[in-house]
């Protein structure tokens, strides 16, 4: 059968096409294509390590113009429950990620439409000043959102943020990286080549920068393998990915309505992405959104990485997903699995 023969080329670390990647995601016997994608986690990290960040996600507000159907998190302006973090709330969040052993933030936030880019210059500045904290924040459509309020081009944007202390810039807002299915859940956001054009200019300034997918929303299988050569082709050419994040759309408190992704599909796509992504070096397990118990499944099925300890986590949570894991917990789950765990940086150098 040629998904067979297909899924023998995989085994071997050769590059498949689209319609290949295709037919293994669509007829590929399950744990088949898990040996696969282990196989190439293998051959790309031999050492039995897997690593993870301490980190905390802090959203500096939940006020958004973008109305995007998958979200529970974000408020309009003028709502009651919308807030903007002070200088002293954002203190007080690091500190605590610091003395947790802590060596990132990541930030993002809504579209807030009356705050220029030169607030998000002051916080950076007013991190980098008090703080010796790698500063992971501003997703693509952040920046495209800065830049058409701003009336400047993205470079622009990319480069005032740098400046004031931007290190480096997180996947979010990829959702499915296909126009048509962003017009349905996400109209108001950028374009998937919009998308790709910010991760692009990042790139080229020096930025180091990781790319997602949010999938089991209103996208198709052919959307979900799309979305994966929009991301090899952009590293072919840049290199600037340090890692791939799936995970699965959680629809309580949304506007779409759909049954959640079940653990055997997130598994599929993980594994199909290792062996898509043949460029990207580090592919991250999702437990915040699958629990732990997948996410240790994730580490035979492509994963190398089980992401961060994520102190706080406001997104996923405002859907009534709560999943908590301390340092402790992802040492004895990951040993419990085989491997060693080693906290790393947003560039994966072990510490």
């Amino acid at each position: 059968m040629p998904h067979r023969r297909v899924l023998e080329k995989a085994e071997t670390g050769a590059r498949l096409s689209f319609d290949e990647a295709l037919e293994l995601y669509l007829k590929a016997d399950w744990h088949r294509l898990g040996y696969a994608a282990h196989l190439a986690r293998l051959r790309k990290h031999p050492e039995p390590v897997v690593t993870y960040v301490v980190d905390r996600n802090i959203n500096y507000s939940n006020v958004c113009s973008c109305g995007c159907r998958f979200c529970a998190f974000y408020r309009p302006v003028g709502h009651p429950e919308a807030y903007v973090i002070t200088r002293d709330q954002l203190a007080e969040k690091i500190e605590e990620t610091l003395a947790l052993g802590g060596t990132q933030i990541l930030m993002q936030g809504g579209h807030h439409p009356e705050l220029p880019l030169s607030f998000y210059e002051e916080m950076l500045s007013f991190i980098k000043a008090r703080y010796p904290i790698h500063v992971h924040a501003f997703s693509p459509p952040e920046i495209h959102y800065f830049s058409r309020l701003e009336g400047i081009d993205v470079k622009a944007v990319i480069s005032r943020l740098r400046a004031a202390g931007l290190d480096s810039i997180p996947g979010g807002g990829a959702e499915i990286l296909v126009d048509a299915v962003r017009r349905r859940v996400s109209p108001n956001k950028c374009t998937a080549g919009e998308w790709l054009e910010v991760m692009e200019e990042a790139h080229r300034q020096g930025l180091r920068t990781t790319a997602t997918m949010m999938f089991g929303h209103e996208e198709g299988i052919e959307d979900r393998v799309t979305h994966l050569f929009a991301l090899r082709e952009l590293q072919d050419r840049t290199g600037g990915f340090t890692a791939f994040i799936p995970w699965t759309f959680q629809p309580k408190n949304t506007a779409i309505s759909v049954e959640p992704e079940t653990a055997v599909s997130y598994l599929r796509l993980l594994a199909l992405s290792r062996l898509v992504l043949d460029n990207f070096d580090n592919i991250q397990a999702s437990w915040v959104t699958m629990g732990p118990k997948v996410a240790q499944l994730a580490l035979f099925f492509g994963a190398n990485d089980f992401g961060s300890t994520m102190i706080e986590e406001n997104v996923v949570a405002a859907t009534g997903v709560h999943f908590r894991l301390s340092r402790e917990e992802i040492h004895r789950i990951v040993r419990a699995a085989g491997f060693e765990p080693r906290q790393r940086t947003m560039a994966y150098q072990w510490l």
